[in-house]
């Protein structure tokens, strides 16, 4: 990676217009993927690699520069998780249609706050912390790879074959899933004892690539996790709540999306705390360093370890809770609950900032441990409407007819704390990055609140079109396009929370259950690390239970597949530069998948279709076989590859 002293202009104009405009894709692309199956993705690689073929053209064009680029890109693009909260209101019925500026202040705000909390959790996180960051270091990898091809080194056209060869090979993959000529998945369920238990393998080399970049730790944690909910909690709940009338898929999918995902969420919000209270100390610390670093950046020359000043982080802060402040004074305003305005506001600012800094370290620590992509940032949402909805029932005690604008203003609030957590999620893989390739962090802070505003601004307009467009599922539909609407799962979720908590009818059992199972793992991975064995980190292991198999299992083979392949790197004459090449054609395969993930959205949203490259019938039998036998073949023409340039 980039050690090099010598400064060169990061923020740069065109570097700012060339984010923003990357954003307006990539924004726009992911509000619709996450409203339309849950997931979105992370945006950082795909933007450095559109920003390096469009500043190769300049000279004077760095790998600094293209770092700026790909954090406002990325600031914007996982702002677009927002969508996971923000559609609740519209879904409970309180909103017909989404008023620009207060949607906007609400991504604004909440999402300069993360830029903010973010700063002293650098230090903790980043500087000094061994967390993977996979994303982060793929980028950097793809950044470093492409500026020393420029320069024509033998190593470096090496670097960027393995790149490419990862590239092309992943997205091969997904234009041949979206072809439906192949299945993007394996999928089968089938009795288990007096229950029901399954497998749902996705072939996305894009997780493999994450797998590898992992670890061992992560993947073992991660199929624990998926040992529990399908081996165990399924098939147990399943068994106990026959449903003769349900097909096995729908029986066992039911049980999993309203039971076991909680026992998920308990994990995680247990593993979180315990992974903030190990953290306290470095954060403390990072805060008292970041104080003396801005000190001493007056004279320093090299400006890689400099963040904004003091002076800027409190002044950025007050403003955003001012706006906070006035946006729910607004929002009271037009409500039953205008009586108990001040009430309201007071409990829900020290929420909203503390709350936030807790769940950006959370969101912070999950991305650097599996990616930003596969961060269960949803279940730091479901935690948060719980916590929220309890303390307002606890504070407004609210009459039967008052109970539908609290769980909107729960919403509201949420959504705010949803902000913080989403740009967390994703600005730490951003500073890990930069920290690898020699940037500034200040340069990259600045660069992450104008994308923040960037995706603030699109986010509106996009979600009106597509409310127009096709609604919300179990939504009040006005005039919608099509016949379908969208499904919007997570918004879902977490207002069927919302209303259940302060309608005081949701069942705590499974999150209870979760938390006590949290704790015994925390105590579990303690102890193995006394003995220096093989940690199981809890926050993976409640990854493995909360997130759909289809996004872990490949993590998993990943992981055991790159470890075999270390042990066999280790034994080579030069280990290191076979590990690099695995690192670089692991990056590639986030890349091309990514990258094709966008062209994909814009084809769905433009064709109003969601197979608009497909060449057969969603029925194809064939499908599945074609899948396995090409993921199959494409993993072991990777590693092949790897291996023959590795052994020579």
């Amino acid at each position: 990676m980039s050690t090099t002293t010598k400064r060169v202009t990061e923020l740069t104009v065109r570097g700012i217009i060339l984010g923003i405009l990357i954003t307006l894709v990539f924004t726009a692309a992911n509000v619709y993927l996450g409203l339309k199956v849950g997931l979105t993705f992370a945006t950082s690689i795909p933007a450095a690699v559109i920003s390096m073929a469009i500043l190769s053209a300049f000279k004077d064009a760095s790998i600094l520069e293209n770092n700026i680029v790909q954090t406002v890109a990325s600031a914007a693009g996982t702002l677009s998780a927002i969508i996971f909260v923000l559609p609740g209101l519209v879904i409970v019925g309180w909103w017909t249609e989404f008023p620009f500026w207060t949607s906007f202040w609400i991504c604004a705000s909440g999402g300069v706050l993360g830029v903010l909390f973010t700063i002293p959790l650098r230090r903790a996180m980043v500087t000094t912390s061994d967390l993977p960051y996979p994303e982060g270091v793929a980028a950097a990898e793809v950044l470093e790879v492409g500026t020393q091809a420029r320069e024509g080194s033998a190593e470096s056209r090496e670097g960027l074959l393995a790149v490419v060869y990862g590239s092309v090979a992943s997205a091969g993959m997904a234009i041949l899933v979206a072809t439906r000529v192949a299945a993007g998945d394996w999928t089968k369920y089938f009795p288990f004892g007096k229950g029901v238990s399954g497998y749902d393998m996705s072939f996305s080399l894009a997780l493999l690539g994450v797998g590898y970049l992992v670890g061992l730790s992560v993947g073992v944690a991660m199929l624990v996790g998926l040992l529990i909910a399908w081996a165990g909690a399924v098939p147990v709940l399943t068994a106990l709540s026959p449903a003769p009338t349900m097909s096995m898929s729908e029986h066992a999918l039911s049980q999993w999306t309203m039971h076991v995902r909680f026992i998920g969420a308990g994990t995680i919000g247990v593993a979180a705390i315990w992974t903030l209270t190990k953290l306290a100390g470095p954060v403390v610390r990072g805060v008292i360093s970041t104080m003396s670093a801005s000190r001493a950046a007056k004279d320093a020359t090299d400006t890689r370890d400099v963040d904004l000043s003091p002076a800027w982080i409190v002044l950025l802060a007050i403003v955003c809770l001012v706006v906070i402040a006035y946006l729910l004074k607004i929002f009271l305003g037009t409500t039953p609950l205008v009586t108990e305005t001040w009430q309201l506001i007071v409990a829900m600012l020290p929420f909203i900032f503390i709350g936030g800094f807790v769940v950006a370290a959370i969101t912070g620590y999950m991305a650097g441990l599996i990616g930003a992509s596969n961060s269960p940032i949803s279940g730091v949402g479901i935690l948060a409407i719980i916590i929220c909805a309890t303390l307002l029932i606890a504070v407004a005690q609210p009459a039967a007819e008052a109970k539908s604008a609290l769980v909107a203003y729960a919403l509201f609030a949420t959504a705010i704390v949803f902000a913080i957590a989403t740009i967390s999620n994703n600005n730490l893989q951003d500073l890990k990055t930069g920290q690898l390739v020699g940037a500034t962090p200040r340069a990259q802070q600045w660069a992450l609140i104008i994308g923040v505003i960037a995706g603030a601004a699109v986010i509106p307009p996009v979600l009106n079109l597509l409310n127009q467009a096709y609604g919300f599922a179990g939504a009040p539909r006005l005039a919608s396009a099509v016949a379908q609407p969208l499904p919007a799962p997570q918004a879902s979720l977490i207002s069927a929370l919302a209303q259940g908590v302060i309608e005081q009818r949701l069942d705590w059992g499974m999150i209870g259950l979760g938390a006590g199972l949290g704790v015994l793992l925390v105590i579990l991975d303690e102890f193995l690390g006394k003995l220096k064995w093989l940690r199981l980190p809890p926050l993976a292991v409640g990854l493995g239970i909360y997130l759909p198999m289809s996004a872990t299992l490949p993590v998993v083979i990943g992981a055991f597949i790159g470890y075999i392949y270390d042990l066999w790197a280790a034994r080579t004459k030069a280990p290191e530069h076979a590990k690099r090449l695995a690192v670089l054609v692991s990056s590639g395969m986030i890349v091309g998948e990514s990258l094709f993930g966008v062209v994909l959205a814009g084809l769905i949203v433009v064709f109003s279709t969601e197979a608009p490259l497909g060449l057969v019938p969603a029925n194809f039998a064939p499908a599945p076989y074609v899948g396995l036998l090409t993921f199959i073949a494409l993993v072991v023409l990777l590693y092949g590859w790897i291996m023959h340039r590795s052994s020579r």
